[in-house]
């Protein structure tokens, strides 16, 4: 499998606890240090919605404001199924993973992008789980795949901010126990 198909699993495994996310547990609080359930939800529909934009080309200045502010509305569930269907399909048209993508700290292969979107939809996906209360048991073979991008990046994604300072965890602990301390959580 490739990491177009796996991020495409990574959407469709977040999806499954997005829809399990009620209306009042919005304002509730997620592992992403102040991130509500529906500040953290905003951030992945419009993550998702970005990547059909940049893989097709397009350039940060170009989409401007357009996915700022609530983009998850009154149905989060459905504003997250029509992201879905913008960016899993988007890192699998020919050429998606070799074309370069105009992201802010790019450009980057749209592999690259893939790789980063993985990570960002299967972590987010684990805050939601925890922040709502459900099952936080991560695919085993999703996670492979996240730790496969995570570990080589480990000092660039440890310094870049967007996660928090990794959590020490025994030698012997799971891969998901790992990817997770590696990405600041305590899973």
């Amino acid at each position: 499998m490739g990491l177009s198909e796996e991020h495409a699993q990574a959407l469709a495994a977040t999806g499954r606890l997005v829809d399990g996310v009620k209306l009042d547990q919005l304002d509730a609080p997620t592992p992403c240090d102040g991130w509500s359930v529906r500040e953290l939800l905003n951030h992945v529909v419009s993550g998702n919605f970005w990547v059909g934009e940049l893989v097709a080309g397009r350039t940060i200045d170009e989409v401007g404001d357009k996915y700022d502010g609530d983009v998850i509305g009154a149905d989060p569930a459905a504003a997250y199924r029509d992201s879905a269907l913008v960016a899993g399909p988007a890192f699998q048209e020919p050429g998606a993973m070799e074309r370069p993508v105009a992201v802010s700290y790019g450009p980057v292969p749209g592999s690259v992008y893939a790789g980063h979107r993985l990570i960002d939809v299967l972590i987010h996906g684990w805050d939601l789980a925890v922040g709502t209360g459900q099952d936080a048991t991560l695919d085993p073979a999703l996670v492979e795949a996240c730790w496969a991008v995570v570990e080589p990046q480990l000092d660039e994604l440890g310094g870049s901010g967007a996660f928090g300072t990794a959590v020490e965890v025994p030698a012997d602990a799971n891969l998901q126990t790992r990817l997770l301390a590696a990405l600041g959580r305590q899973g």
